[in-house]
């Protein structure tokens, strides 16, 4: 982080929640203006990375071509919290590069930060990961099934209905003879017959859909 500071990429901020309040919003929330890119007094600050308008593009190996124009659609962003902490976006960067990490696969919920790895990967000399983003398992208005939307954890006495139930909502297939088979079996079968392509364009799946593979009673997923 000192090097973006150092080289001008990255500067402190003394707004407040309260100060941003106001501003329009984008998909990654308030488009902030700038408004301490020429200086900041406070005795407090949190550092935010500068962007540019020009597009980050990426392929998503599921969502296909993706473009985000930071400046004017999230404006510059937090890399450090006014609390010390290192904020994620230069966390998840700095830890995928350190490990050597090559593809990402996560979820589409998580979709719209790529842009900003991908800037702050671009500033830091780092490689480019590949992406994959899938689609989340939502309640039927639309959330995501989460813990913090009441659903309860994953049962570890007995997992395999729920690893086959998954394996159906991601639209997998399992064969039937895997509802008698053990962990290991399925997840030997899973792995040989791992097929994301199924899920292109796939951006939600609702627990509505998905009536008696035994996650209409949204059990967490991961």
């Amino acid at each position: 982080m000192r090097t973006l500071v150092d080289r001008k990429l990255a500067y402190p901020c003394g707004c407040s929640r309260k100060d941003l309040a106001d501003l329009p919003r984008g998909p990654l929330g308030v488009i902030y203006p700038g408004t301490c890119r020429a200086g900041c007094d406070a005795p407090d600050t949190a550092i935010r990375l500068l962007t540019g308008d020009e597009p980050i593009t990426f392929d998503d190996a599921l969502q296909g071509r993706q473009t985000q124009r930071l400046e004017s659609e999230s404006g510059d962003f937090v890399i450090r919290r006014r609390d010390g902490l290192i904020a994620y976006q230069l966390a998840v960067v700095i830890d995928d590069a350190l490990e050597g990490i090559t593809e990402v696969v996560r979820g589409i919920d998580i979709m719209d930060s790529t842009a900003r790895q991908i800037w702050l990967q671009r500033l830091l000399g780092y490689a480019e990961p590949r992406y994959m983003h899938f689609a989340v398992i939502t309640h039927p208005n639309g959330d995501k099934l989460s813990k913090l939307t009441g659903a309860p954890g994953i049962p570890t006495e007995k997992p395999e209905p729920l690893l086959l139930a998954a394996l159906g909502a991601l639209k997998q297939a399992p064969p039937a003879a895997l509802q008698t088979a053990s962990i290991e079996e399925i997840w030997q079968w899973s792995i040989a017959n791992w097929a994301p392509n199924s899920l292109v364009g796939v951006k939600a799946i609702s627990t509505a859909s998905l009536a008696g593979n035994g996650l209409t009673d949204a059990p967490d997923m991961p």
